[in-house]
């Protein structure tokens, strides 16, 4: 299978992904080659029919607006730098894809829940472990039944990627058993000022895909032509997007495609999950998608390792952490930013 560029797409298509759901074989692979069809020539897409109900989807909006009203120096009491597996509150100008510029918002990560028991947990492996959670009734079940649900929208998409690439059963969802598959709460606050304001920088994300539920627009991606489109907001969908992971497995047929968050002068609330695969996984380009006579274009890549050092690079608390020595960016990371679209037409460019 060749490598494939996304098309120079002027608006992102809208897949019904209710027959992954089903019995009906033949309707769960025409739902599949749609997926993949939109993963190659676009690298992002709507998915309606989702199976997460409004009630799911309101009670985790309730809980986070809950959160984020509190008073600054509450909030803080949860603040990432204290944890010791990257979970908790990330306070505005925190985080930095763009180490230029500021990020105008504030969040709050949680991930695969793990007890402390666990052996990963005992080995101190990065970014696995329990979640911390506010003292607020109801957060935790609330938004933790959220992170179950749409984890399991994104089993249901792996799943359909499988058929669609033509693998066998498990070859992509085989890796993912207690991945560090994070769900942010992200608020970007009201801005009267801020008109063509970044809320996110331009980056691709660090895992297999994710899935987002906005609540307000601001989403923008970059199609082939290195040009900006807008994602137009929309209630009955999550908004998909292929990441580093997948891009890398399946030899660049599909592409990590750039994007970010522009003009949010409106108050608005985003809920992204990072589909990962587990920690230890070897992502390298499959055998099955190298056409005969080519070779791989990507080297392979540990899983976890990438993921915690793009988080190292891209933190201000773990960069202070890695000037201090206190922690060591993994054998082989590479650069911030170093995949997908935008790499791509920076590299280009220079």
């Amino acid at each position: 299978m060749t490598s494939r560029q996304p098309t120079d797409f002027q608006s992102i298509p809208a897949i019904d992904i209710g027959p992954l759901f089903a019995a009906d074989e033949t309707a769960r692979r025409a739902v599949a080659e749609e997926l993949a069809t939109a993963a190659r020539d676009v690298g992002f897409f709507y998915v309606v029919n989702h199976g997460i109900s409004e009630a799911r989807q309101n009670a985790l909006f309730e809980q986070t607006q809950r959160f984020f009203d509190l008073p600054y120096d509450d909030k803080m009491r949860y603040y990432i730098g204290k944890s010791d597996n990257h979970r908790g509150y990330v306070p505005a100008g925190e985080e930095a894809p763009d180490p230029t510029k500021a990020d105008a918002k504030e969040a709050f990560d949680l991930s695969f829940e793990l007890p402390a028991d666990h052996p990963e947990v005992v080995a101190g492996t990065p970014m696995l472990g329990a979640n911390v959670w506010p003292d607020l009734d109801g957060f935790a079940d609330d938004v933790y039944a959220y992170y179950q649900d749409v984890f399991d929208v994104g089993r249901a998409l792996m799943r359909g990627f499988e058929h669609a690439l033509g693998l066998e059963y498990d070859a992509l969802l085989g890796h993912v058993t207690e991945p560090p598959s994070q769900l942010r709460l992200i608020h970007y606050p009201f801005d009267p000022n801020a008109t063509d304001a970044q809320g996110i920088g331009a980056h691709t994300d660090y895992e297999c895909f994710t899935l987002l539920r906005p609540t307000a627009p601001g989403l923008e991606v970059m199609n082939g032509a290195g040009e900006w489109v807008d994602v137009p907001y929309r209630d009955d969908a999550l908004v998909v997007n292929i990441g580093d992971m997948l891009e890398i497995w399946t030899n660049g047929a599909f592409v990590a495609t750039s994007h970010r968050v522009r003009k949010v002068a409106e108050e608005r609330y985003s809920f992204p999950l990072f589909f990962a695969a587990d920690y230890h996984t070897e992502v390298a380009p499959l055998p099955e998608l190298i056409a005969e006579g080519d070779t791989p274009r990507y080297e392979p890549l540990a899983a976890g390792d990438h993921l915690w050092a793009q988080t190292i690079q891209t933190f201000n608390y773990l960069k202070k952490r890695l000037a201090a020595g206190e922690i060591a960016l993994p054998d082989g990371a590479r650069g911030a930013g170093s995949l997908g679209q935008h790499a791509r037409h920076k590299d280009e460019a220079g």
